[in-house]
């Protein structure tokens, strides 16, 4: 797009009277030179620098997402390799301020030694035969024959093979520009023969200045955040940026103004936006369903008021790493504003947690039948996660205490009273309190262990998964008291695991413990007198004659467990073992009677 909206020889007439059809934005401001082109400096370097030192390629490949310019580079790119002024200038140059010899009909793609063919509706091997014929011939009355292919990925596979030859050794006279979407779709054996230029995305804020001077030109009236609007919603393309201009003057006939922008885009009002994430990050949720509802009834889609309070989450992420994102022009007052305060305020783990349910709650609300109680129920969650502590300061607030009303197995707090606790006040908290405080610590009150199966079930308590699995399997215990602890480890067990009991228990206790590996064999592991316990369950089960004539009159069976009940009133069959045939079926037996036996 030209820097100078005004400045083009295209655009000396008027193409606006009475006497010429209307042309749209997106042609009538299209770039002439490389002076015009924004966004692409690099590009324009490495051109200079290779016509001075006569380095000039014989092929060219333009890649990047639609309306950044590939095709009007490619022609641009033509009108330098062919530029001339009899009697001042005849050599390729980027310095195109005067119209040269043929510039006119290489810009309006009608000179007839530059040939343009679109590869969407030319993919075959003929195509390529035809340009391969004609390269054999010098160019009518330019200095290069210049091919631009354009969506050059979507030639065929035997297309582009014959192409590879011309492409590695052309005429003197022939150059190739290609341009394409796809970048990956084409051959690598086509881009090592190219000079590959990547036309990135426009950034926002020239997008904003060029519609802005476009705007002006044209006479037409535009708020600044109406220009702001248009340049996120053109995504770095300028001809998208044009359209969406070109629509906005025809839809507000008149001043464009930024409710007619919101209107005809079905966007959300970005002030509203803020007001919305104000909202879930205090835990207000009666005012962010009202929010919600508000912009839903003036047109906007609910999936849309979720994108752009994603897109206002990342911006304030990024204004707290890196503050000079508030220069952006892009952006409007109340976002600028509003995004430092936040950015001031919030922690990376709060917008690191509000962005992660954002994504995930929008492609619900797009899966839903119904998207705006999706919507809703997407803030509600927000807004009460908003300032729940993240995972690793639950851990934390759990180490160092237990949360108020989670009392241990024997009533008091894991680590006996004698650390912090978390306190929870009244449910959620408004205006972005913090969700829980430490309480000053109570008077420590030890515990006592009465015995080795104490320790292993308040390590149970504790839901210390990995040290009651210690306790039990890796333990043969030789001496256990109240503080004192000796044990010999079974062959493979954690070398540190006496200073992990030690640690722990006198965490846990209130109380000092000692912990000491012995040489002595100890005693058997509980999981050891436990799989005894059950072997000779099993073993007399298997010596009961009601048992023995089951397993007889079932060839098969196995006794696969003893199940024995807790409470003493637990009646035989509760009592019985459980049987599973080596085959496919599992089956739990009573006592049959003896009329069943004679069966």
């Amino acid at each position: 797009m030209p820097d100078d909206p005004t400045s083009s020889d295209q655009r000396s007439s008027d193409p606006s009277s009475a006497a010429s059809p209307y042309r749209v934005l997106a042609r009538k401001y299209r770039p002439q030179s490389f002076a015009d082109l924004i966004g692409h400096e690099a590009m324009v370097r490495t051109l200079k620098n290779a016509f001075e030192t006569g380095r000039i390629a014989q092929g060219w490949m333009l890649t990047g997402v639609r309306g950044v310019g590939k095709t009007t580079t490619a022609r641009i790119l033509a009108r330098a390799l062919n530029y001339e002024i009899p009697g001042q200038v005849d050599r390729p140059t980027v310095e195109l301020g005067a119209e040269g010899l043929h510039c006119r009909a290489i810009m309006e793609g009608r000179h007839v030694d530059v040939i343009e063919m679109d590869a969407a509706s030319h993919t075959g091997v003929d195509d390529v035969r035809e340009i391969i014929e004609a390269a054999r011939y010098k160019p009518v009355s330019a200095r290069y024959k210049v091919y631009i292919i354009d969506e050059v990925h979507m030639l065929s596979t035997a297309a582009f093979n014959a192409l590879l030859k011309t492409l590695e050794e052309p005429p003197e006279h022939v150059k190739f520009i290609f341009a394409t979407t796809e970048i990956r779709k084409v051959p690598i054996t086509v881009l090592s023969r190219c000079q590959r230029f990547d036309l990135r995305r426009i950034d926002a804020g020239a997008l904003a200045g060029l519609i802005g001077r476009i705007a002006a030109a044209e006479h037409v009236g535009i708020d600044d955040e109406a220009v702001a609007m248009i340049a996120r919603a053109a995504e770095g393309s300028a001809r998208d940026g044009l359209t969406i201009l070109d629509q906005a003057i025809a839809h507000a006939s008149g001043r464009v103004g930024a409710e007619t922008v919101r209107a005809m885009l079905g966007l959300a009002d970005r002030g509203r936006v803020v007001e919305l994430f104000e909202a879930v990050m205090k835990g207000d949720v009666p005012r962010a369903l009202e929010h919600l509802t508000d912009q839903y009834d003036t047109g906007t889609e609910p999936a849309v008021v979720l994108t752009d309070l994603a897109g206002f989450t990342h911006l304030v992420t990024r204004l707290k790493h890196v503050p000079t994102t508030a220069d952006d022009p892009s952006l409007t007052e109340a976002e600028r504003t509003a995004g430092r305060a936040f950015a001031d305020k919030l922690s990376v783990r709060v917008l690191s947690r509000a962005w992660q349910l954002l994504v995930k709650g929008i492609a619900e609300v797009q899966a839903a039948p119904r998207p705006l109680p999706a919507a809703e129920m997407v803030l509600v969650r927000l807004a009460y996660a908003a300032d729940l502590p993240t995972p690793d300061e639950a851990i934390r607030l759990m180490r160092d205490g237990a949360f108020a009303g989670q009392p241990a197995g024997n009533g008091a707090p894991p680590g006996g009273g004698g650390g912090p606790r978390a306190v929870i006040e009244g449910g959620r908290p408004q205006g972005g309190a913090s969700t829980a405080r430490l309480a000053e610590p109570a008077a420590a009150t030890a515990m006592r262990l009465h015995s080795f199966e104490d320790a292993v079930r308040l390590a149970e308590q504790n839901r210390d998964i990995g040290l009651k699995f210690a306790l039990e399997r890796h333990v043969r215990l030789v001496s256990f008291a109240d503080g004192h602890l000796e044990f010999n480890p079974v062959e493979g067990a954690n070398p540190a695991l006496a200073g992990e009991i030690g640690r722990k228990l006198s965490a846990w206790t209130g109380r000092r413990w000692i912990v000491a590996v012995s040489r002595q064999p100890g005693q058997s592991t509980l999981a050891e007198v436990k799989q005894a316990r059950r072997d000779q369950a099993v073993d007399d089960a298997r010596a009961d004659p009601v048992i023995a004539a089951i397993l007889a009159r079932f060839p098969g069976a196995e006794i696969v467990d003893v199940q024995f009940g807790d409470a003493p009133e637990v009646t035989k069959a509760e009592n019985e073992p459980v049987f599973e045939d080596t085959g496919d079926w599992t089956a739990g037996w009573a006592d049959p009677g003896p009329d069943e036996l004679d069966d």
